[in-house]
């Protein structure tokens, strides 16, 4: 069967499958570092509780049969300890048969942890990397040469996501067919990197080219990922580009790099100029061929619903289809936010709250809050709770199952929560009080940042929840982390947990003196 193997493309499958186990492990380890808080059986929105009432097999994975944090950890840890033999070439050091069996293992304990997610796991990034993950099993090892249809399949997968997301913006926000996007998306995108500020800037003209090769790019190259040799090459390449592009103009998790794992499976390294293995490998067994054979099959069946989902006039993005995350949809940014809102959180240790008050915010690791302090680069590791703050500054329905227990976990001190945030205000005690008030971001520019070395400008526009204790929060259903009672202080009546307030201006801190607040006048 000479057209199953395609031997020119072993430095591809290598390169594919090794740089995918690095994804693997960033999202092992991201998992291990954050579940605590967020799905922990203490955390904001618990496992325990999530899997009393969704049975198995609507969320299939291990934590239905068992669930501890030290369980969840061990799973975690385990898997990032996996990964990292994977990506170190453990894959090619055993038979083929266990190389698989290393790939589906991986598989298994990312999907238990998805499905466990809820909230914190529901981007179209976890569905791609569970997706590429299934398919990278099927690629053999050292033993055999990449097969042919398994590497179609992955051009298939970057197809879907490409052209998925670009049909998703010609069909989405007008601001994508008159080439204006770009004007706001630099500065409104969930999590600016440190050269944000720089692409926002961009002259006017530069935004309308990068929005029409994004559409290029998304539009005609997939289309050219499913052509002969050398195309598929070039376009690949294209591919490649784009997403570089995009890594440098923000924070996307892995999904950029994910994207770029993709594209090397379409590239013939030959017409690079790149080695080829020369190499005589021995023909696939029977069994591997029937397996290739059977996952293309199914593939191909599963294939119809994101099909009919792309040609569809209501087109839906970042779907999956099954419980398994296979054969999904994709999609990103088909609407584009024309302001940042954001949501500033700050508490207090004063028992009594007078309008003389002193408030002190918390600072999030890539979440936008002091004006003067340059966003970081954190991508591929995924901020979870960072990511859903901006949710939560687009709507409070967004926040409405986790942001009351975020809260009650920033008075009760609770460690693991503590440790998802940049700088705690309150290191010794926790605070009496927690409140927080919505403002509108915007960058500022040259002039401004000369003058005061300041990135963003904001303006209070309201107040997001009134000022609450663990009393409030308790007599509101919402419990603080065990062990860690409330402290008793004076509660604020629940019907003011969204009082608006009239907004103010501040100005960002100049280096001669302090602000000055202003009496004035808000998704891949």
């Amino acid at each position: 069967m000479d057209w199953f193997a395609a031997p020119d493309y072993w430095l591809s499958r290598l390169l594919v499958q090794r740089l995918l186990a690095g994804l693997y492990l960033i999202g092992f380890l991201a998992a291990a570092a954050q579940f605590r808080a967020l799905i922990g059986a203490d955390g904001m929105l618990p496992v325990p509780r999530f899997t009393a009432r969704v049975p198995f097999r609507r969320a299939p994975g291990i934590f239905h049969l068992h669930y501890s944090d030290r369980f969840f950890a061990a799973v975690a840890w385990s898997g990032a300890a996996l990964a990292a033999a994977v990506a170190a070439g453990l894959g090619d050091a055993v038979p083929l048969w266990a190389s698989i069996l290393l790939w589906a293992v991986l598989w298994v304990l990312y999907l238990s942890i998805v499905n466990v997610g809820q909230t914190w796991y529901s981007f179209g990034w976890e569905s791609l990397l569970l997706e590429a993950g299934f398919l990278a099993a099927f690629l053999g090892n050292a033993d055999t040469a990449p097969p042919t249809l398994v590497l179609w399949l992955l051009r298939w997968l970057l197809f879907r996501v490409e052209f998925g997301a670009g049909l998703i913006k010609l069909r989405g926000d007008r601001c994508w067919r008159d080439l204006t996007c770009l004007r706001y998306h630099h500065e409104t995108q969930p999590m600016p990197g440190p050269l944000s500020w720089f692409f926002h800037h961009l002259p006017d003209p530069v935004h309308r080219a990068e929005v029409a090769a994004n559409h290029f790019v998304q539009l005609v190259v997939p289309v050219c990922l499913l052509l002969p040799q050398p195309v598929a090459t070039y376009a690949a390449c294209a591919v490649v580009a784009t997403q570089l592009w995009l890594v440098a103009s923000g924070n996307f998790a892995w999904l950029n790099w994910l994207t770029i794992v993709l594209a090397l499976a379409a590239v013939e390294p030959a017409r690079l100029g790149l080695p080829v293995h020369t190499r005589t490998r021995p023909g696939a067994p029977v069994w591997y061929q029937v397996l290739v054979i059977a996952l293309t099959v199914l593939i191909v069946v599963l294939s119809y619903w994101p099909v009919r989902n792309l040609v569809s006039r209501g087109q839906v993005m970042n779907r999956s289809f099954n419980r398994l995350h296979l054969v999904n949809t994709y999609g990103a940014f088909g609407s584009i936010s024309r302001l940042r809102q954001e949501v500033v959180v700050e508490g207090t240790d004063e028992a009594l709250l007078t309008p003389h008050t002193v408030w002190r915010e918390y600072g999030f690791k890539g979440k936008p809050g002091d004006v003067r302090r340059l966003p970081r680069q954190y991508a591929p590791y995924h901020l979870r709770l960072d990511w859903l703050m901006w949710f939560a500054g687009i709507s409070p329905t967004y926040a409405h199952p986790w942001f009351l227990p975020f809260v009650a976990r920033l008075l009760a001190g609770d460690r693991a929560t503590l440790r998802l945030l940049r700088h705690n205000p309150f290191p010794d005690t926790p605070p009496t009080h927690v409140r927080a008030t919505l403002y509108l971001y915007r960058f500022t520019g040259w002039r401004e940042l000369r003058e005061t070395g300041a990135w963003w400008h904001r303006t209070a526009l309201h107040e997001y929840l009134a000022p609450v204790d663990l009393t409030t929060l308790s007599r509101a259903g919402y419990r603080p982390p065990l062990g860690r009672p409330a402290r008793p202080t004076r509660h604020v009546p629940l019907d003011r947990l969204r009082r608006p307030r009239p907004p103010r201006t501040e100005h960002p801190r100049h280096p001669s003196g302090p602000a000055q607040d202003h009496p004035g006048g808000p998704p891949e």
